[in-house]
C-alpha cells in the first residue's frame, strides 16, 4: 500500500516509517523544506517538499495513495512565528482531509491526544477539534490518542529525553508540582508511558485492519506511574539519584507567564495545567482490542538515555 505521512519526519513519524517499510508498504512523505536530513530512510521512501499549509504540496502528496497517515502535533505554540495549535492540529487536518476527498483517498489515520476535550487548554481543544472534523468527513478513519511516548528518539524530541535533559542533568532539585499551597502529594499525578514501537505498530496494523475503521484508541503503557516514579527511573537509567522537592504549581505557572513566550524556557502555562491533570487511560483495553501487547516503562528500555547527545 502507497501511504501518504504528514509529519513523518518526527520521533512518531519515524517510527511508523520503519515499521511500514518492514510490512512492505510504500511510504510518501510531505517534508518541509531543510528537513530532508531527517527522513528516517530517503532511499526507499518518496518525498514531497512542502509544507501542510500548502495546498499544492498537500496534492502532490496525496495523489495517487490509498491512505493518509496525520501526525503533526506540536506541545507549543509561538503565535509570533506562525506556529499556532490551531494551525498545525486542526486546519491542518481540516485541509488533509479536503485534499485526501479531491485525490480520492478514503482512508485516514490520525494521531490524536489523550485527555483531549472540547473545553481544555488551546492544545486540547484543536486536537478535539481535529477529530470532529474527521468523524464528519465521511473517510474511512481511525483514531489513536497517545499517552507520553517514549523511546529512542534517534536525534528527535522525546519525553524521557527532555527531562533528562531539563531535570535530571539540571543543578537544580527536580520539581514536584502539586496544586494549592499546601504540598499534598507532590508529584503524585500520574501518567502511562507508552513505547514507541508499540505506537507504531498500531497505526500499521489500522491500514490493514478494516475492524479498525471508525475507532478510536487511547494508547496507554500497562503501568500508572507517578511523576515521582518516572523522574526516579530516569536518574536511575543514568546512574544518578536526585533530589527532588515540592513546587507549588501556581508559582511555576506565575514564572511561565511571563517567560513562556520564549523558547528558552522548558515549559508553558497550560503544559504545567495538562501534566498535573494526569495522563492515564480511563479504559486500557485498546492494545488488547488491537491484538498488541503495551512494552512496560523501565531502566531497561532507556538505555537510550545514555548516549552522547
Amino acid at each position: 500500500m502507497k501511504v501518504s505521512i504528514i509529519g513523518g519526519t518526527g520521533f512518531v513519524g519515524s517510527a511508523i516509517c520503519r515499521q511500514l517499510l518492514a510490512a512492505g508498504h510504500q511510504p510518501r512523505l510531505l517534508v518541509r523544506p531543510g528537513r530532508e536530513h531527517r527522513i528516517q530512510d530517503p532511499d526507499r521512501c518518496e518525498v514531497v517538499a512542502g509544507e501542510v499549509s500548502d495546498p499544492a504540496a498537500l496534492e502532490r502528496c496525496l495523489a495517487g495513495t490509498e491512505a493518509v497517515i496525520y501526525l503533526i502535533g506540536i506541545l507549543r505554540e509561538f503565535p509570533q512565528r506562525g506556529i499556532t495549535f490551531d494551525g498545525l492540529q486542526r486546519v491542518g487536518v481540516e485541509d488533509t482531509i479536503a485534499a485526501a476527498k479531491r485525490q480520492g483517498v478514503e482512508r485516514f489515520v490520525l494521531m490524536s491526544a489523550n485527555g483531549i476535550r472540547a473545553d481544555g487548554t488551546p492544545y486540547q481543544r484543536s486536537k478535539f477539534l481535529a477529530e470532529e472534523a474527521l468523524k464528519e468527513s465521511g473517510l474511512r478513519w481511525t483514531i489513536f490518542r497517545p499517552s507520553v511516548i517514549f523511546g529512542d528518539p534517534e536525534g528527535r524530541m522525546e519525553f524521557c529525553s527532555q527531562l533528562k535533559k531539563d531535570i535530571i542533568d539540571s543543578p537544580v532539585p527536580a520539581p514536584l508540582f502539586y496544586s494549592g499551597l499546601i504540598p499534598r502529594n507532590a508529584g503524585g499525578f500520574e501518567l502511562a508511558p507508552v513505547f514507541i514501537d508499540d505506537v507504531a505498530a498500531a497505526f500499521v496494523l489500522a491500514l490493514s485492519e478494516s475492524r479498525t475503521e471508525s475507532q478510536t484508541y487511547s494508547l496507554c503503557g500497562p503501568q500508572r506511574l507517578s511523576w515521582k516514579e518516572i523522574l526516579t527511573t530516569i536518574a536511575a537509567a543514568v546512574g544518578k539519584t536526585k533530589l527532588m522537592l515540592p513546587a507549588p504549581a501556581i508559582a511555576v505557572k506565575a514564572t511561565a507567564s511571563l517567560f513562556d513566550r520564549y523558547a528558552w524556557f522548558p515549559i508553558s502555562r497550560d503544559q504545567i495545567e495538562m501534566l498535573m491533570e494526569g495522563n492515564v487511560c480511563t479504559e486500557n483495553d485498546s492494545f488488547a482490542r488491537l491484538g498488541l501487547v503495551p512494552t512496560p516503562f523501565g531502566i531497561d528500555r532507556l538505555d537510550y538515555l545514555n548516549r552522547p547527545a
